[in-house]
């Protein structure tokens, strides 16, 4: 585990981070006492099945939905009234 404290860490984020990547711990201290504050950790790419358009062809939007809104409606879009 590697350890900096939080003037080591402005001085050299960009190498915590690539340690942090690589799959280092990175801890981030504080204070004389060297006390913990911050582990550095990287960010877990989001896994899954996921699969784009899957909802394709199963809604739809009428030709209403391009209408003009009513004057009382547009005036409350507007933040005028209540």
């Amino acid at each position: 585990m590697h350890k900096a404290t939080i003037f080591e860490a402005k001085t050299n984020l960009s190498k915590l981070v690539e340690r942090a990547l690589n799959g280092e711990d990175v801890l981030i201290t504080s204070g004389r006492e060297r006390k913990p504050v911050v582990r550095l950790v990287p960010v877990q790419p989001v896994t899954g099945n996921r699969r784009l358009g899957f909802l394709k062809g199963r809604g739809r939007i009428g030709p209403e939905f391009f209408d003009p809104l009513p004057e009382d409606e547009l005036r409350l879009w507007n933040g005028e009234g209540q």
